[in-house]
């Protein structure tokens, strides 16, 4: 008996958080569908969304566990759509999901009993994303206690009543479990084709699944490997405050990914002899950006281009991480003013919560 379970959200900024909960959703169930709301959907209930529909669609797609999605799904989830979709049960994560004048978008199906709940993943959300984006200081990963950054986070995750436990910001720990949970675990087949790339990945998004995707359509059976460089690295040739997410989280951001068999973390920047021939790759592949010479001046893919195994890849996608930090600055403020308003709306459904049980608890107390 297949059990689908539908999952509904947004996807805004599409984060490793997010495809831990798909992880967790897919876990519950044999054939997972997602439905992923429209623009206007998100910027009526939640404010401007930072990426296109049509972006996130692709980007959810592209996320391992996920087997179907249904564009334009609607934010309020009904009995009517679960069983349009031959779903028992949708699936959300543990934070409260909220409709423009405050109520529960997921009411309906809980009364029925067909909502399951997955834990939400601690350390990551989009808030948080989007106020080290603005930040921009090289030491946004250590120096959560700066002023700086306790004044970002107060701006964009604390509403006039404090804050809520669901928008606010925490510090995402890496364990080796979760590496195991996202990792595949395969390892290349007799036949396979060995297809390294390197990189940051940064802010995972649709610029590097287009490239993913490419790369992966290189060979017949590929096995896709991913060189991730350490923060130092990515902030010596990017500059600024980059990378905006550390090693830990674009390692998980990059393995949710489903073009991706393994992930080096912490390659080296010179894609070199030792590393080709430890992991026998038959091919190497780059995007249409920029190569940055490595510390001595020296191109980092000399010896693939020697071997003639270099192949530069157009995805057809111009996107880089750049892009999507700017889109953010130019929305400075509604981003702000959105997630005061998201985290409002919590603390009264928190406080509504609180109030229901201290009178529950004085019924329960008071003499018959």
């Amino acid at each position: 008996i297949a059990f689908p379970p539908l999952k509904l959200c947004h996807y805004d900024m599409v984060h490793y958080g997010h495809s831990n909960q798909l992880r967790q959703a897919k876990g519950m169930g044999d054939y997972l569908i997602v439905g992923v709301h429209t623009d206007a959907e998100i910027s009526k209930h939640k404010g401007p969304p930072v990426f296109t529909q049509e972006e996130r669609y692709k980007m959810v797609r592209a996320i391992k566990w996920v087997d179907e999605i249904v564009e334009g799904a609607p934010y309020v989830t009904t009995l009517e759509t679960l069983d349009k979709y031959n779903c028992d049960f949708c699936v959300h994560g543990d934070d409260i999901t909220l409709t423009v004048d405050g109520k529960d978008t997921y009411e309906e199906v809980k009364r029925e009993g067909r909502y399951r709940e997955c834990k939400r993943t601690q350390g990551v959300s989009t808030t948080d994303l989007v106020g080290r984006m603005l930040l921009m200081t090289k030491a946004h990963h250590s120096n959560m206690d700066n002023p700086d950054y306790q004044q970002h986070t107060d701006n964009f995750g604390k509403g006039p009543k404090g804050h809520s436990p669901w928008t606010g910001v925490s510090q995402f720990l890496q364990t080796s479990q979760k590496i195991i949970q996202f990792a595949s675990g395969t390892e290349p087949q007799p036949g396979d084709t060995i297809i390294y790339v390197a990189g940051a990945f940064d802010l995972f998004h649709i610029g590097h699944v287009d490239f993913l995707e490419m790369v992966y359509k290189q060979a017949e059976r590929p096995y896709v490997i991913v060189g991730l460089h350490f923060d130092q690295e990515v902030n010596r040739y990017k500059g600024k405050n980059y990378p905006i997410m550390n090693i830990h989280e674009r390692t998980l951001s990059v393995l949710a990914c489903r073009y991706v068999s393994e992930v080096v973390i912490g390659a080296p920047y010179a894609v070199g002899k030792d590393l080709l021939d430890h992991f026998k790759v038959d091919l190497v592949c780059h995007g249409k950006t920029e190569v940055f010479p490595d510390k001595d001046g020296s191109d980092p893919y000399a010896e693939p281009r020697k071997r003639g195994i270099f192949r530069t890849i157009d995805s057809g996608n111009n996107l880089t991480t750049d892009d999507i930090v700017q889109r953010i600055i130019e929305n400075r403020l509604q981003f702000e003013a959105r997630n005061q308003k998201k985290e409002a709306k919590e603390m009264a459904v928190i406080e509504a919560m609180k109030k229901r049980e201290q009178q529950d608890q004085s019924e329960m107390d008071s003499p018959c």
